[in-house]
C-alpha cells in the first residue's frame, strides 16, 4: 500500500478540526480525486499525505514507511520521492521558469549542483520538454512575475514531472485555467502517471473533471469521507449530499452527465 491513514485526526491551533478520523488505502500507481466542498479538509489530507503536516491523532504511513517515527534526515529522503502541487505555487517572483522547474530535483541534487543551478540552470533541454508538455516552452526563461496564475500553474505542474517522485499530490492543480486548459493540462498529468506507474491523487472543484479523469473519487465533507467510490458509481444523490447548503455560499453542485464519466487516461 503506497499511502495510508488509519485514524487520522488532524486540529488547527485555532481550534478547527480539518480531518476527524480518516481511514484511506491507496494503492500504488492508483489515480484518485478528492472532491467536496470548501473547508471539507481536502487541502488538510494531501498535505498529511506529503508529510507536510503530522497528524494530532492516528497514523500515517507514506510509500511504506511511517514519516512522523524517522529521524529528520531520512523524512527529507522520503518527501524527496512525493511531488506536491500546490494551488498558488511558492515560486519567487523574480526566479525564472526554468530554474522554478529544474528545483523539482533539489530534494535529490547536493547542495554544490543546487547552488550551481541557481547561476546556471544544469538541464535546460529537460526543464523545456517539461515544459513543453503544458505548452509553456516560450516560457523557458521569462521571470515569474510575468506569468498568469494558470501560467504558474502550469510551472508549478512542470516541476513535479520533472522531479518524478513516486507519488504526486496535487492541490487544485488546475483552478486558475479556463476550461479547456484545465482538461489539457489533467490528461498531461493523467498521462505521466500511467506511462510512469505514479500514484495520483488531486482535490479538484470541477466535479466533472474529477469524474472523467480519475478512476476513483473520494468525498469528503467536514474533514470525514462521505463516499470512496469508482467514478462510474458516483451518481447525482452522492453529489447533491456532498454539497447540501453549499448554494449559500456558490452555486448548486453541477449536473454531470454520468454517461461521459469514463476516464480518458
Amino acid at each position: 500500500m503506497t499511502l495510508r491513514l488509519s485514524g487520522a485526526r488532524l486540529s488547527h491551533g485555532n481550534g478547527v478540526h480539518a480531518l476527524r478520523g480518516v481511514d484511506l488505502h491507496i494503492a500504488a500507481g492508483e489515480r484518485v480525486a478528492i472532491i467536496g466542498p470548501s473547508g471539507a479538509g481536502k487541502s488538510s489530507l494531501l498535505n498529511l499525505l506529503a508529510t507536510a503536516l503530522q497528524p494530532s491523532s492516528g497514523e500515517v504511513q507514506v510509500l511504506g514507511e511511517q514519516p512522523w517515527q524517522l529521524s529528520g534526515r531520512l523524512r527529507q529522503r522520503l518527501r524527496a520521492r512525493i511531488g506536491l502541487v500546490h494551488q498558488a505555487p511558492p515560486l519567487p517572483a523574480r526566479q525564472r521558469v526554468v530554474t522554478a522547474v529544474l528545483a523539482g530535483k533539489l530534494g535529490l541534487w547536493g547542495l554544490g549542483k543546487s547552488l550551481l543551478n541557481l547561476l546556471h540552470p544544469v538541464d535546460i533541454p529537460g526543464a523545456r520538454r517539461e515544459l513543453a508538455k503544458l505548452d509553456l516552452a516560450d516560457k523557458l526563461f521569462a521571470q515569474c512575475q510575468q506569468l498568469s496564475g494558470g501560467q504558474l500553474q502550469r510551472v508549478g505542474i512542470a516541476r513535479a514531472l520533472y522531479q518524478a517522485p513516486e507519488v504526486l499530490l496535487a492541490d487544485e492543480p488546475v483552478s486558475a485555467m479556463d476550461p479547456v486548459l484545465a482538461e489539457h493540462t489533467l490528461s498531461v498529468l493523467c498521462r505521466h502517471a500511467e506511462q510512469h506507474g505514479t500514484t495520483l491523487v488531486a482535490s479538484l472543484h470541477a466535479v466533472e473533471l474529477a469524474l472523467v479523469h480519475f478512476p476513483r473519487v473520494i468525498g469528503l465533507r467536514d474533514g470525514q469521507i462521505l463516499f470512496d467510490r469508482p467514478a462510474g458509481e458516483v451518481d447525482q444523490a452522492q453529489l447533491d449530499a456532498l454539497y447540501a447548503n453549499e448554494q449559500l455560499l456558490s452555486p448548486p453542485a453541477p449536473r454531470v452527465t454520468l454517461s461521459l464519466q469514463i476516464p480518458r487516461c
